[in-house]
């Protein structure tokens, strides 16, 4: 990291401009490398934490919900925010599951962390795979409405490799866990 210095941007201030139910946003004043100063845009979000799990079929338990940011019904793993700063992405992922699915599982394998727009905001998802479910009642929260469905994973990748299905986590995940699991077959 060293090497790359002569790229880093300095903070010289940070006002707040909005703070909301799930993010805040942020203007920052920083000083570029040229020495010119300029103005960022950051959103901070307290992060998130999403779940591909897959049953013994290899089939992978999804949710349809609508997204009022993109004005339509989404396809994507069960995911959710973090209620607060530091809360642990792992208990963040099994309530997630059982929230909007009714799955547990026994077995949870940390898959990776991605930064969800990494231009203008700090958001980060951990994602999870989860494995040897079994299924108990869902219990959404009260503004939370979702149909699970289930889907084969190849049917799920080959989806996602065909651009009908776009959402990043969800994506990232199907590919990531289809590739691990097929490595240990």
């Amino acid at each position: 990291m060293a090497d790359h210095e002569h790229l880093i941007e300095q903070e010289i201030a940070t006002q707040p401009i909005y703070t909301g139910k799930i993010f805040r946003v942020e203007r920052m004043t920083v000083r570029l490398p040229n020495s010119r100063e300029t103005l960022r845009e950051i959103v901070r979000h307290n992060g998130a934490a999403c779940v591909i799990a897959v049953d013994d079929q290899q089939r992978v338990a999804l949710v349809r919900q609508y997204r009022a940011a993109i004005g339509r019904v989404t396809l994507e793993v069960p995911a959710g925010k973090l209620d607060h700063p530091g809360e642990d992405a792992y208990g963040c992922a099994v309530r997630e599951l059982r929230e909007e699915t009714g799955l547990k599982a026994s077995q949870m394998r940390y898959l990776t962390t991605i930064v969800t727009a990494i231009g203008f905001c700090d958001e980060k998802v951990s994602i999870y795979l989860a494995t040897g479910l079994s299924q108990d009642e869902a219990c959404p929260d009260e503004d939370e409405f979702v149909d699970v469905s289930w889907m084969p994973l190849d049917e799920l990748c080959r989806q996602i490799m065909a651009g009908q299905i776009a959402d990043a986590k969800t994506a990232l995940a199907a590919l990531m866990a289809q590739t691990l699991l097929r490595a240990q077959q």
